[in-house]
């Protein structure tokens, strides 16, 4: 079996761009590989946090996961920060990143822009994300096209650190996700749908209320030709419409606009769809909220299984570095 290891930034409220691109695929193919889902709570501290949201969101995140499908008897679903060794090894992975590599990663020159306090961490956490995947010798981490270069950086390190001090890690893969799941903002679909608030009635949420995800697919930007097709470069709302739909339904794209002539009807099939799918997921997690001790016991199982697999990965790259062993 593989093992594949994903993060999610516990930073925002999940959105069905989330689920129908993640979250979902995810529970349905955990089991095919030796899984590991990290709640990466330390990445989130890159930018000013308010505490208890913070902890209520990494809590909330763990929740969506199980809700979502995910089989703790089947994969290992952890905090971050329960992990030590995620930090330690940022560390060593600082040491043989470049400066010249991490100004070239263009999500910091994105996240730093216009910003009154910009943290070093802002700048350094790709060597973070490095160690994140390292730490467990992944063989594939699923990304999207925006998280591709974080991966490459981690190949590059892990292939040099490798050359320069004898085979200590696994250099991963990339694993893309299947086309239809790059979710586009409701209100701006040229913009990818982001845990952000800065648009808030273009985001639908995992636990959005479904009078609430009603309105927002109600008031969806399209077009004025009235013509529906998929062709996101010419038709980027009608297109985030039958993608979302596409995936919901898990149908392919082009069966899917076969169907329709006018923009109403695939605004409302696509609400219905989304409401249907997401049904169950907000079921499971009201239970989830109603028995907190469940969830924290599926954390606390996690993060011993992750610490255990980490310890001896960090412990090859403290000794190919040089480092005495500890006491």
């Amino acid at each position: 079996m593989a093992r594949v290891f994903s993060g999610i930034q516990p930073s925002g409220d999940l959105h069905i761009g989330n689920y129908l691109g993640a979250l979902r695929r995810f529970s349905r193919e955990h089991s095919a590989d030796e899984s590991l889902f990290c709640i990466v709570d330390l990445h989130a501290l890159t930018t000013p946090q308010d505490p208890e949201s913070l902890r209520a969101r990494t809590l909330e995140a763990a929740k969506l996961y199980l809700a979502s499908g995910l089989d703790p008897a089947a994969a290992t679903l952890f905090v971050q920060s329960h992990v030590p060794a995620h930090a330690e090894l940022a560390w060593l992975m600082e040491c043989n990143a470049s400066f010249g590599e991490l100004s070239r990663m263009t999500q910091f020159k994105e996240k730093s822009d216009h910003r009154d306090f910009v943290s070093a961490a802002l700048f350094t956490y790709p060597a973070l994300m490095t160690a994140d995947i390292l730490l467990y010798d992944t063989d594939k981490v699923p990304v999207g096209e925006d998280q591709r270069q974080h991966l490459e950086l981690a190949r590059d390190v892990a292939g040099r650190f490798n050359s320069r001090y004898g085979t200590t890690f696994v250099v991963p893969e990339a694993v893309l996700p299947r086309a239809g799941a790059r979710i586009m903002d409701l209100q701006n679909p040229s913009n990818k749908m982001s845990k952000s608030s800065e648009s808030p009635q273009g985001t639908v949420g995992m636990l959005d209320d479904p009078s609430v995800i009603e309105k927002k697919f109600k008031r969806a930007v399209t077009d004025n030709d009235g013509e529906v097709r998929y062709d996101p470069e010419t038709k980027p709302g009608v297109s985030n419409l039958l993608s979302i739909l596409a995936a919901a339904t898990d149908r392919p794209i082009a069966d899917v606009a076969g169907e329709y002539s006018q923009y109403g009807p695939l605004k409302s099939d696509t609400a219905a769809a989304v409401i249907d799918v997401l049904s169950p997921v907000q079921k499971r997690y009201a239970e989830l909220v109603e028995d907190p001790a469940e969830t924290e016991r599926i954390l606390a199982a996690g993060a011993e299984a992750a610490r255990s697999i980490a310890a001896p990965v960090l412990d090859r790259a403290r000794a190919a570095l040089g480092l005495l062993p500890r006491a």
